[in-house]
């Protein structure tokens, strides 16, 4: 394909059909935010999200691109049940404040909405990738951390949409899956 044209999954393939298929929809169970960098995140029952600037009070917030918009980690996301898993590598009680992440979700799966736009609560996010662990997990979980950590961080998204999310939002997907990749 040439001209700028997309090319991705064929989209009649079986596999394709797979990955466009339903994904049962999830709920938030714990909001957080850092109002700096290596500070502990707050806990918080609500919190306004923005195209711009994402998450309102975290050092995050107002990172923009160079087309203005956030960045590809404006949001993390990371499963409560990711978090069980975690535990139980480690041995030991891990908390959503202990990784870092803004938001956690139980009974959607966040890998299946791999290159989907998705809908928390007033929000619209677009998946941006896995949200792999740093060194700190070491610093933070102990010995081992960073490995227990490996496959089970989450994922980071872009708001498409701004809103307010609150704890018991659904999480749904929005959208079949975006194209792949581009070809020039």
């Amino acid at each position: 394909m040439t001209g700028g044209a997309s090319r991705g999954l064929n989209p009649d393939s079986p596999l394709a059909r797979l990955l466009a298929g339903p994904i049962r929809p999830g709920r938030v169970t714990w909001l957080g935010a850092r109002p700096e960098r290596h500070a502990p995140l707050t806990a918080l029952d609500a919190v306004e999200i923005t195209r711009e600037a994402g998450l309102a009070g975290d050092h995050y917030n107002g990172r923009p691109n160079a087309d203005g918009r956030g960045g590809k980690r404006q949001v993390t996301l990371i499963q409560a049940e990711d978090l069980a898993a975690i535990t139980s590598y480690l041995g030991r009680p891990v908390s959503p404040e202990d990784l870092r992440r803004n938001i956690v979700v139980e009974g959607v799966n966040l890998r299946a909405l791999k290159n989907r736009r998705f809908q928390v609560g007033g929000v619209v996010l677009e998946d941006t990738g896995d949200c792999h662990p740093c060194s700190r997990m070491e610093t933070i979980l102990g010995p081992g951390g960073y490995n227990a950590v490996r496959g089970h961080g989450g994922i980071t998204a872009r708001v498409v949409t701004g809103g307010v999310v609150r704890i018991g939002d659904a999480v749904t997907a929005v959208e079949t899956p975006l194209p792949l990749f581009d070809i020039p």
